[in-house]
């Protein structure tokens, strides 16, 4: 049963930085793709980065680009995201999720989430 569990979330004022971790269990995740999504009030979920379990190949969204950092850690099975310039507009519930999944920026792509964090950004 995979199991994940984010932490790191916070308030933070613009520019600031902030660092998620998505502690993953109950797999190997080998062929994994371990993903992050974010979801604000009143909108849909929304791809933010993901990465490959075993590559460690990156994708981003192009509102994060430049700003935000997908990573993992292997020997903890561990993923981070690493956000700076943090900006209002990326207040939300992060969530993180992994699947064996072609469909990398797509949330319909992953079956295993976690509870989600809240990272909220003051003006």
């Amino acid at each position: 049963q995979v199991q994940l569990v984010e932490s790191g979330g916070g308030l933070v004022q613009a520019g600031g930085s902030l660092r998620l971790s998505c502690a993953a269990s109950g797999s190997t995740f080998v062929g994994y793709a371990m993903g992050w999504f974010r979801q604000a009030p009143g909108k849909e979920r929304e791809f933010v980065a993901a990465i490959r379990w075993s590559g460690g190949r990156t994708y981003y969204a192009d509102s994060v680009k430049g700003r935000f950092t997908i990573s993992r850690d292997n020997g903890k099975n561990t993923v981070y995201l690493q956000m700076n310039s943090l900006k209002p507009e990326d207040t939300a519930v992060y969530y993180c999720a992994a699947d064996r999944t072609s469909t990398i920026m797509m949330y319909t792509g992953y079956a295993y989430w976690g509870q989600g964090t809240q990272v909220t950004v003051s003006s």
